[in-house]
């Protein structure tokens, strides 16, 4: 699986279709959706996947210059329920399909989201690979060597693969993945309505190194969590056998807006061909994520979208966001 950033052909993004998902800011959503699509667009292709009953309405939003790609949805989510891609050592490009049970059977229906991977291979003519798992894109980070970070609060609750253990879990990863080296946190945000995806709290921004989110407020519920998970870091060796850096990130202010108790996270962006697309809250600490970014990557354009809206549903930038790889697909 490559790091996030080796160079793309585009990028899927599924344009929402579950009115009920967004508690009543479904037009406010779609909004953030449409300027997170026109800021990836700016840095490389962009394909939305549209469930055909919001095509129509798709189209209008995002403009005639971006592709609208017609398959059967729940909902849009597609970094969760939509294939991984993989790459061999000549930049032969394949995917992974795992199984999605709509985050541990929360939300349901998820019938057709399960199915996306599939249809996505038939339009592609790609391979595609079945992995024996439930496993959610979001729930993992990788270095693009071999390393991938995740947290146990998902991938090894009873509600995703309660008949695999630990080691049967790693070696599923490497075999389909690539995987060399499976590091291990304690959970994602406080309370995550997902079980605590990696995305929520750490990143890969280059081998070696990881942002990860930190709070010097001792009464927030994260602070725990995140002293654990950093701690547990810091004891760490990534596949070559280096200690991983750590970047602290800071975490957003947790909100309610209009009853809905949201949970916002910076670490949640998307790293484009030349660029990050980052979620920003309104609030002080947007600048400060925005300029650990542009430190981070000082040749690319760092852009910050307003997000909370699209956190009313459970997630942010990269939630939203599943990259396909540069290079020629195997078709065999």
């Amino acid at each position: 699986m490559p790091a996030e950033w080796a160079p793309h052909s585009g990028c899927y993004v599924s344009w929402p279709c579950s009115e009920k998902s967004w508690s009543g800011f479904f037009e406010e959503a779609k909004k953030a959706y449409t300027e997170v699509i026109k800021a990836i667009n700016r840095l490389e292709p962009i394909i939305v996947l549209s469930d055909p009953s919001t095509s129509q309405e798709a189209r209008a939003a995002v403009g005639p210059e971006i592709d609208i790609v017609e398959i059967s949805l729940n909902d849009s989510w597609i970094r969760d329920n939509g294939p991984i891609f993989v790459a061999s050592e000549d930049d032969r490009v394949s995917m992974v399909q795992f199984g999605f049970n709509g985050w541990g059977g929360r939300f349901t229906p998820y019938d057709e989201d399960a199915k996306a991977p599939e249809s996505i291979a038939e339009r592609l003519k790609m391979r595609r690979y079945v992995a024996p798992m439930i496993l959610e894109g979001g729930a993992i980070t990788v270095d693009g060597e071999g390393t991938l970070i995740t947290t146990e609060s998902c991938i090894l609750n009873s509600n995703r693969n309660p008949d695999l253990s630990k080691q049967k879990i790693e070696d599923i990863l490497r075999d389909f993945l690539g995987i060399k080296k499976v590091l291990w946190v304690r959970q994602g945000i406080y309370k995550s309505m997902i079980d605590g995806h990696i995305d929520g709290v750490a990143a890969f921004v280059r081998p070696g190194t990881v942002v990860h989110a930190a709070t010097k407020n001792e009464s927030d519920p994260n602070y725990p969590i995140m002293k654990d998970n950093r701690a547990r870091l810091e004891t760490m060796t990534d596949a070559r056998g280096k200690s991983i850096e750590i970047i602290d990130f800071p975490i957003p202010d947790r909100r309610d807006i209009d009853g809905n108790r949201i949970a916002p996270c910076y670490t949640n962006f998307y790293i484009a061909n030349g660029g990050v697309v980052a979620p920003i809250f309104g609030e002080p600490n947007d600048e400060i994520a925005l300029e650990i970014l542009r430190e981070l990557f000082p040749k690319y354009e760092v852009v910050g979208i307003r997000c909370e809206y699209i956190g009313v549903g459970g997630g942010e930038i990269h939630c939203i966001t599943q990259q396909l790889p540069s290079g020629d697909f195997i078709t065999d």
